[in-house]
Order: C-alpha cells, then sequence, then structure tokens
C-alpha cells in the first residue's frame, strides 16, 4: 500500500518544509485534527535524526499557533502513537496535534492517559463524526495562508 505520508494530497498538505510536513488528518477525532510528520519515511521515534526531532518539534508549535489563531481552541492533545501495539495504524512516524474545546467529550479529565483503557475508540467506528470534524473549506485556505507565511 502507498503511504499516505510520503505523497499526501495538496487538499491536506499544510506546510513543507526540508524535514516535515503539516498534514489535516483524513479521519480528524476532533475539529482541526493536523499531523506533523517526518518527509522521510520512518516508522520510528529512535530512526529520526537529530535535526528531524527538532524539526517535528518545531512542528508541533507551529501546528499549536496556527491552529490557535483559526479555531481557538481551548486545549490541546499532542501524541504518538509508536508501534502496532500502541495504536499506530499507518507505518510511517506522524505526532497528532489535537485541538480540545470545553464541552467536546463527556470526559475529559485524564486526557491522553485514557489511551490504554479497553474500550473502543468511538471516532473509528463513526464516520458521521469524522464528518462533523472536518475543517470547512475557508478554514483550510486560512491554515495554508498562515503556514504560507513561515
Amino acid at each position: 500500500m502507498k503511504c499516505p505520508f510520503c505523497s499526501p494530497s495538496e487538499e491536506v498538505l499544510l506546510y513543507e518544509d526540508e524535514h516535515i510536513r503539516i498534514l489535516i488528518d483524513s479521519f480528524p477525532a476532533n475539529r482541526g485534527h493536523l499531523l506533523v510528520v517526518p518527509k522521510r519515511h520512518v516508522e520510528d521515534w529512535n530512526e529520526l535524526k537529530e535535526e528531524e526531532k527538532f524539526a517535528i518539534m518545531r512542528g508541533i508549535e507551529l501546528a499549536i499557533e496556527k491552529l490557535g489563531k483559526v479555531l481557538k481552541p481551548e486545549g490541546f492533545n499532542v501524541g504518538i502513537n509508536l508501534g502496532e501495539a500502541a495504536g499506530q495504524t499507518v507505518a510511517h512516524l506522524h505526532v497528532h496535534v489535537i485541538p480540545r474545546y470545553r464541552g467536546d467529550t463527556n470526559f475529559p479529565r485524564g486526557g491522553v492517559r485514557k489511551a490504554v483503557l479497553d474500550i473502543e475508540d468511538e471516532n473509528l467506528s463513526l464516520k458521521e463524526k469524522w464528518a462533523r470534524n472536518r475543517l470547512t473549506q475557508k478554514e483550510k485556505e486560512t491554515l495554508k495562508r498562515l503556514f504560507a507565511h513561515i
């Protein structure tokens, strides 16, 4: 299968530099869910070069900054699923930057610590939720404009 992060469509590509890409998640857990991915195809954090690690951290900062300007979230979850046992479904390292809004879930307490709860992720089975969480065309264009001025 072709890696979706190695050759992303223009529709999801917000930013690209020498080391990273920032993409719109195709199955968003929440409005504005972005992915920061290394351009080089690697599966694990330990495979990254130091400059790629720094670039990913800078990408997280950029994603938070730009999402803050466009969507005005009240918080963020940032996380990496390293390995299939941790929930990684695409074998290309990627960092999730998920904006959070007051009232977007009934039980926000615990944040990423819920990753080890033995319950199904409702986001994976509710396609209507993906549709509801997708950015509008105007929001995508605004984010692309902001990322273009870096």
